[in-house]
Order: C-alpha cells, then sequence, then structure tokens
C-alpha cells in the first residue's frame, strides 16, 4: 500500500474530479477504479452535503453524498458493515446510512437506522462497541450565566438507537475523543480538556458528573476539536471565534503520560511539550474538529469561518508554525470529520 505521505504532496497540482475510473491500458479499453487507500468523511452545518474525499493510488476523488438532514455535526463510519452514522442538528437525531462505498457522486444516502428526537445542539459522537456517545453543547439550566453541557449515551441495535442514560456536567461541552474506556472532553470557551474516567460502565443513570480531572492546555485560547491516533492528541484552537484567521491546532505526543502528570487544575506548559501551527498561510480561522492519521502524520482539519468552511490537509508539520495547507478544498459549513484507513 502507497504511503498516503507520499501521495499527498501529488494531490496538490491534481484537479478535484468527480470521475473515479481510469483506463487501465488493456486491450478492450476497459476501466477499472483505483485502488481506494482511505476515505476522509465530512459533514455540513448548511447543505445536506457529505463528502467522502477518496484517497487512492490516482489522488483524491470528491464524492458529495446527499444526506436527509441539512444541518449535521458529528459523524462515524463503521467499515465492517460500510455504515456512516451521522449526527443531525437539524433534526436532533441520529441518523445511520448504509451502502456508503456504492453510493456515487450527488447521489441520495441509504436512510436504515436514527433515533427518537432527544438531542438539542450536538457537536461531535465518540463510538465503542454498540455505544454511541454524543456531546450537547445546549444550556440545561436555564440560566444563560452559568456553563453546563449534556453527553447522550446511546445503544443501537439494527434499525434504531435507543437513550440510556444522560450525563450532564457543569461545563460547557465540544468535542470529545475515547482513549481506551476513559472519555477526553473539550471544555469549550476555554482551553482545558476533562477527563471522565471508565466513562460507558461508571455512568449508567442520569446523573450529573465531576471529572476526574481537568487541566489547562498552554498555547490555546478556545479549543474545540480533539482527536487520537498513536498516543498523539490534536487540540484545535479557534481563538476568537469573529476572527476568521487566527485559528490554529497543537500537537501532544504521548499524550495520557503527559496529561497524567500534570495535577488536577494545572496546566500542561507549551514549551516543550507541544508543536503549533497557526498563522495567516494556515487558511484557518475557526478549525472546530479534527482527525489525525498517525502513520503518514497527516492531520485534517474542519475549518468552519475562513471563505465560508474548508477540509484542509497538513502533511509537512515538521517544527509547526506558519505553514500553508498540503490540500485545501471549499466545503460551505463544514463542520466535523471521520478518516478511515483502509
Amino acid at each position: 500500500m502507497k504511503s498516503l505521505r507520499l501521495l499527498i504532496p501529488f494531490l496538490v497540482i491534481t484537479p478535484f474530479i468527480i470521475s473515479c475510473t481510469v483506463d487501465d491500458g488493456s486491450e478492450d479499453g476497459s476501466q477499472i477504479p483505483p485502488t481506494i487507500l482511505a476515505n476522509l468523511y465530512a459533514t455540513s452545518n448548511t447543505t445536506n452535503s457529505i463528502i467522502s474525499y477518496d484517497i487512492t493510488t490516482n489522488g483524491v476523488f470528491i464524492r458529495p453524498m446527499k444526506s436527509s438532514s441539512n444541518d449535521n455535526e458529528g459523524i462515524y463510519y463503521n467499515d465492517v458493515a460500510d455504515e456512516l452514522t451521522i449526527v443531525s442538528r437539524e433534526q436532533k437525531v441520529i441518523n445511520t446510512y448504509r451502502n456508503i462505498n456504492d453510493t456515487p457522486a450527488n447521489g441520495d444516502l441509504s436512510l436504515v437506522a436514527s433515533g427518537d428526537v432527544l438531542l438539542n445542539s450536538p457537536r461531535d459522537i465518540a463510538v465503542k462497541d454498540n455505544f454511541y456517545i454524543i456531546s450537547d453543547n445546549a444550556d440545561t439550566d436555564g440560566d444563560p450565566n452559568t456553563d453546563d453541557g449534556t453527553f447522550f449515551i446511546f445503544t443501537k441495535d439494527t434499525n434504531a438507537y435507543t437513550l440510556r442514560n444522560k450525563v450532564k456536567v457543569n461545563y460547557a461541552v465540544w468535542g470529545i475523543e475515547l482513549i481506551g474506556n476513559d472519555l477526553y472532553t473539550v471544555v469549550d470557551k476555554t482551553s482545558d480538556v476533562a477527563v471522565l474516567k471508565n466513562f460507558i460502565t461508571t455512568y449508567t443513570t442520569d446523573v450529573t458528573a465531576t471529572p476526574d480531572k481537568q487541566i489547562t492546555i498552554g498555547g490555546i485560547t478556545r479549543t474545540h476539536g480533539i482527536t487520537q491516533d498513536g498516543g498523539t492528541v490534536i487540540l484545535t484552537d479557534i481563538g476568537d471565534a469573529q476572527n476568521d484567521t487566527d485559528g490554529g491546532f497543537q500537537l501532544i505526543g504521548d499524550f495520557v503520560n503527559r496529561f497524567n502528570a500534570i495535577p488536577d487544575g494545572g496546566t500542561l506548559p507549551f514549551a516543550g511539550n507541544q508543536l503549533r501551527v497557526s498563522g495567516s498561510m494556515t487558511d484557518m480561522g475557526n478549525p472546530v474538529a479534527v482527525e489525525y492519521d498517525n502513520p503518514s502524520q497527516t492531520i485534517f482539519i474542519a475549518e468552519r469561518a475562513n471563505g465560508g468552511g474548508k477540509v484542509l490537509f497538513f502533511d509537512q508539520i515538521g517544527i509547526g508554525g506558519n505553514i500553508t495547507p498540503t490540500m485545501s478544498s471549499e466545503f460551505l459549513g463544514a463542520s466535523s470529520l471521520y478518516f478511515d484507513n483502509k
């Protein structure tokens, strides 16, 4: 299998195209599709489009598909079942669509499972086995001056989602990431990250929970997105939400050990612990979601503000700084991502 790291520089000069066929040079002129190495799936807050960036041996092919919702945020792909699970902010439900690999460009996704209308303002999804955790940043106590959020825990069967319980916290929520059995959560409106240990088995009834630990991430103004691969965590920084050029992201290697070494309420220093990418060349203003492929060291960003929305690829991080994306794709309302490496 070719490395994504070797392919992505080639993509800069390759036009984005919809057709997924290539002449194999056979005598009868038959055509075969290029080999797909990975897929990056992206949602939008402003359209019903779900884009699959099909990363192939011949470049990246953009394959937009149509969902049943015009506002989506939170996405997960099950490669065994070939299903995309997408959280609808418009419908306030979880939707699962099947036969993703066979859905053509501009085709309608086939809805096979959905939940009851229970969500309020969903932002992210984390999945383990048949448990689906949704972070929801709607105000729950009726007081706009206090921060709070909710984690909805659903179980899935073939055709439906059932709410098991809700876990409320006394802070605003956004991105979430399961690392092992522990749920690491962005503390929105701050530069903090909190952890709820053994989340699924500890919190089995409706409850208000206190994090096992909450620390500040040095160098970040306001974090939103979080992801992990190979022990490295990436956090996005939207900076001033009204500024479309001041965003960035930070890489933290050996994250869990570094996190554990900081006392509750303490700060993980930037110097010696992290790399940061930000600046005028990055196209980042409000990077709301992030995915990471550790083997190729490629970072994918859903940028919500700059240009109305973009999906950005970075694979030449070096020592960080003000660097240009390897690839920048306009996608209005870009809101969440899921990376699937074949």
